[in-house]
């Protein structure tokens, strides 16, 4: 199981033993609607005045309705993976495609976690429920507790958010995530899997670059636990290895592709 790190608030589910079906749950696992109160924007308070207030972002000059996402960037953490996040999210600009993340997380503390993000980010950062739509300019972190795959509705991509018994132990899951990016945006995606104890998202990377998908790992120097990285570096699932400062240069150069 994984554990916390130095502050992180990373960590796994393990409230059901492991399941070694091969089945893919992408396939088999009927979407739920989330019926969740957590609302995706959490106030908070400033330094400077104590107002409590709500983080807003510039209105985009495309409708939602309009908007067309051509290229998805998934990415998938565990410990230590709260800070390395930030490090990217912070370097990423509001014209980046859409993101979708699964980070293992505790369930409550994705709100105020994505909150933070979306405070301190020029992109748009939201805990993700089902039906969102994936953006430029808008990352969608995985509730904590619940899967989370991408779909495609004709040009658009969107998240489903569900329930669903763990995979690798963990709720969310990057293999989950990673399966259904595969499915569903194949060689318009970018997979990047980062600091993390354990495999899970290691067989999901290497199906999306089998899908055509391109793949990074963070590379053992800059990760906190080289675990998740180094099981996808072993299957043949990463295309490159680079550091964590590198990763935000990586998205943007796949996004002007």
């Amino acid at each position: 199981s994984s554990f916390m790190s130095g502050g992180d608030l990373s960590c796994g589910t393990a409230s059901a033993p492991f399941q070694s079906s091969r089945s893919s749950i992408v396939t088999t696992m009927p979407f739920a609607s989330s019926k969740s109160s957590i609302g995706h924007v959490q106030p908070f308070t400033s330094a400077k005045s104590g107002i409590v207030s709500l983080p807003t972002k510039t209105p985009r000059a495309v409708p939602e309705a309009m908007a067309t996402t051509e290229k998805v960037i998934a990415i998938g953490t565990s410990t230590g993976g709260t800070q390395a996040l930030e490090v990217v999210l912070r370097s990423l600009s509001s014209t980046t495609q859409g993101i979708v993340i699964v980070q293992h997380m505790p369930e409550k503390f994705t709100a105020a976690f994505s909150a933070r993000l979306n405070s301190i980010c020029d992109l748009e950062v939201l805990e993700a429920k089902s039906g969102d739509r994936v953006l430029p300019g808008r990352a969608l972190v995985a509730p904590g507790g619940k899967h989370m795959t991408l779909n495609r509705r004709g040009a658009q991509y969107f998240v489903e958010v569900f329930d669903g018994p763990p995979v690798n132990r963990h709720r969310p899951s990057v293999d989950v995530l990673f399966r259904s990016v595969a499915r569903f945006a194949g060689a318009n995606a970018l997979g990047i899997i980062m600091t993390g104890m354990g495999g899970d998202g290691a067989l999901g990377l290497k199906e999306m670059r089998d899908h055509g998908a391109q793949t990074i790992g963070q590379d053992e120097a800059s990760c906190i636990v080289y675990g998740m990285p180094q099981e996808a570096k072993k299957l043949g699932a990463v295309d490159r290895e680079i550091s964590l400062h590198a990763i935000a240069p990586a998205i943007t150069d796949f996004c002007k592709q």
